[in-house]
C-alpha cells in the first residue's frame, strides 16, 4: 500500500514561496531519503506533509486520504510519527513522561524503546533538559515510536551529534528498516543514507528534480544536486 503521496506541492512562508513543485511518495515498508542542499525545501516539505505548515496548491495523501482539510494533530493520529529537526523534547517532563505522554497501543512499548536505547532506561527519572544532545535525540525517536506510527519521519536525526552517538542512531534506523518500518529520512550523511535507503528523492530550489534507487545516484547527479 502507498502510504504517503505528494503531488505538485507548493508552499509559502507569508508571501515567499518555498516549494514550487514537490512530488514524493513512500510505500509501505520502504525507506525513502529526501535529499538536497541546505535551503532546498526538505524540512518545508516535511512540515507541509505533517500539516504543520499549510500548503496552498498540490495534494498530500496518506493511505489514500487527503490531508488538506486536516490539522497537524489529526495527521499524527492517522499514523505519522515525526522526529523534528532540533529534537524538541518536553524539557519539564522526565524521560519516562516524554515517552508515555503520546503513547498509543501497538508493538512499540516502553520496554521495546528502552531495549533499543538502553541509555533512556538508565535515565527514566531525569528531566529531559538534563540529557545530552545525543540522548535527547534518542528520546525524540523513542517518543515518536511510542505513537506506533505507520510512517516515521526523521528530519536531520544525526545532525550535530558525536560520532559514537551517530552510529547508535544509524544502528537504530537499520533495525527499524529490518523490522519493516516505513521511513522518510532527511540527513546530510550520504554514506549512511545509502546503506538504509530503498529510494532517494532530490529537491532543488523547492522542486523535485530526481528520484530513483541509490544504485542510480551516480557521481554526476551527486555533484549537480548535492555537492557544495
Amino acid at each position: 500500500m502507498m502510504l504517503l503521496e505528494i503531488e505538485g506541492l507548493q508552499a509559502f512562508y507569508g508571501r515567499s514561496q518555498a516549494l514550487f513543485s514537490v512530488n514524493l511518495s513512500v510505500d509501505e515498508g520502504e525507506v525513502v531519503a529526501l535529499m538536497g542542499r541546505n535551503g532546498m525545501g526538505k524540512t518545508t516539505t516535511i512540515r507541509s506533509a505533517c500539516k504543520i505548515l499549510p500548503y496552498r496548491h498540490g495534494s498530500v495523501r496518506f493511505r489514500g486520504r487527503d490531508l488538506g482539510p486536516l490539522r497537524s494533530h489529526r495527521v499524527a493520529r492517522l499514523g505519522v510519527g515525526l522526529v523534528p529537526e532540533g529534537r524538541r523534547c518536553f524539557p519539564n517532563l522526565t524521560v519516562h513522561e516524554n515517552l508515555v505522554v503520546a503513547a498509543r497501543p501497538g508493538e512499540w512499548t516502553l520496554e521495546r524503546v528502552n531495549a533499543m536505547f538502553p541509555r533512556l532506561k538508565e535515565r527514566q527519572r531525569q528531566s529531559s533538559s538534563t540529557l545530552s544532545g545525543g540522548e535527547q535525540q534518542m528520546l525524540a525517536i523513542g517518543r515518536a515510536l511510542m505513537t506506533n506510527p505507520k510512517l516515521l519521519i526523521l528530519d536531520e536525526a544525526t545532525e550535530g551529534l558525536a560520532p559514537v552517538i551517530r552510529r547508535e542512531i544509524w544502528s537504530a534506523v537499520s533495525q527499524l528498516k529490518m523490522a519493516g518500518q516505513s521511513i522518510l529520512i532527511v540527513d546530510k550523511t550520504l554514506k549512511e543514507l545509502m546503506k538504509v535507503a530503498d529510494r532517494c528523492s532530490i529537491l532543488e530550489r523547492g522542486t523535485s528534480v530526481w528520484d530513483g534507487p541509490p544504485s542510480d545516484l551516480n557521481k554526476d547527479i551527486q555533484d549537480r544536486f548535492l555537492g557544495v
